[in-house]
């Protein structure tokens, strides 16, 4: 009799699979095994966004989108006077977190001559009884003896009899640096104006009005290529109703306290929108602002603080275009005996501007804040 075979049949598994043990042996190894683990986690979480959305989406957001075609020699600019390091790119201001102001120095900054301006302190904001608590913030509104925020936040000004030249300078509060920059290099009579979408918008208006620097609070409005070029989510629409656009406004005016009025950010196809030019100046009026326009509303009306800009001055970043625009600002001076330049804060204009009022007494001018050429109106 046939005695049976004692060899053992090879498992189901290993005439399947023969490689299964070596692929088990591999994955042993803890750095292979860690791996491995990395990746299936990975592939789980790209799976679940993909399924139930982005988990910062709840977050906070803003973008504030440089108007239209970057300004000719932009990126020479933005890269001026900063340390040596990659190229910056053209920035969108997305902010998903609030920067620390960096704190104010006594030292001579890069941009500013030696001897930085000095100026007095204004007023600490809120002034008594030209503004008031609602749900949308402190709100500015005319007081006792109509006392208006137009004259209680404008600084103080005394007319020498020669033609005015007033600066401003948009879109602080969002660089840091550029705003820190801005308050400690240039002197007090420039005016600077504030984007309402700045995280510690309240503190870094407070430290420029310790410096001396009237405040403007930039509303963004919608422009001509909207929404391709988008000014944020609080853009006062040409085609809005009435009471949207003081809604939007009241949001952006709440957001801080200290501002003499307002100026435009970008809006040239809102200012052509009667019934929204209409609704603004009303709201405006009837809170005692000042609107300062970058040039673009020139014949929209408004209240008794109103004035345009003369000229902007960073269409092409380069020191010699905007010393040419600055001489067109001092042009408009002899003229009609005052004169508004308008810019946004760039290493280099911020330079340009200081070099320049630091001469443009001797020259036969006056320097002078914004709201002294909303007066003479």
């Amino acid at each position: 009799m046939r005695r049976p075979s004692t060899r053992r049949a090879p498992p189901a598994a290993s005439r399947i699979r023969p490689d299964a043990s070596g692929l088990m042996g591999i994955l042993a190894q803890p750095l292979v095994g860690a791996g491995a683990a990395l990746v299936l986690f990975l592939g789980s979480a790209v799976g679940l966004i993909a399924l139930l959305g982005d988990p910062a989406a709840g977050y906070p957001e803003v973008r504030a989108t440089i108007a239209g075609p970057p300004p000719q020699g932009w990126r020479a600019a933005v890269n001026a006077g900063r340390a040596a390091g990659p190229e910056l790119a053209l920035p969108d201001y997305r902010l998903t977190r609030s920067p620390e102001p960096p704190p104010l120095s006594t030292a001579t900054d890069a941009l500013a001559a030696p001897g930085a301006f000095t100026g007095g302190a204004l007023p600490p904001a809120p002034i008594s009884g030209v503004s008031r608590k609602t749900a949308e913030g402190i709100l500015p509104v005319i007081g006792p003896g109509g006392l208006t925020p137009a004259k209680a936040y404008a600084r103080p000004f005394k007319a020498s009899g020669r033609p005015r030249v007033a600066i401003v300078i948009g879109g602080l509060g969002l660089d840091p640096e550029l705003t820190r920059q801005a308050i400690e290099s240039l002197p007090p009579q420039v005016t600077l104006a504030f984007s309402p979408y700045a995280p510690n918008l309240q503190d870094w208006i407070n430290r420029a009005r310790e410096r001396g620097h009237e405040i403007l609070l930039e509303v963004p409005m919608e422009p001509e290529d909207y929404p391709e070029n988008d000014p944020g989510p609080y853009t006062l629409r040409a085609r809005a109703q009435p009471a949207e656009t003081v809604r939007k406004l009241e949001w952006i005016l709440g957001r801080t306290t200290g501002y003499f009025g307002i100026t435009n950010r970008m809006g040239e196809r809102f200012v052509k929108s009667p019934e929204g030019m209409s609704a603004l100046n009303g709201a405006l009026r009837s809170r005692g602002l000042a609107f300062v326009d970058t040039g673009i509303a020139a014949g929209s009306g408004g209240g008794d603080f109103r004035v345009s800009g003369d000229q902007v001055l960073d269409r092409i970043l380069s020191p010699a275009a905007i010393d040419e625009a600055l001489l067109t600002v001092e042009a408009a001076a002899l003229q009609k005996g005052q004169g508004l330049g308008i810019t946004q804060a760039y290493p280099l204009t911020l330079r340009q501007v200081a070099s320049w009022a630091s001469q443009i007494e001797s020259r036969g001018y006056q320097l002078a804040p914004a709201s002294a050429l909303a007066r003479i109106r």
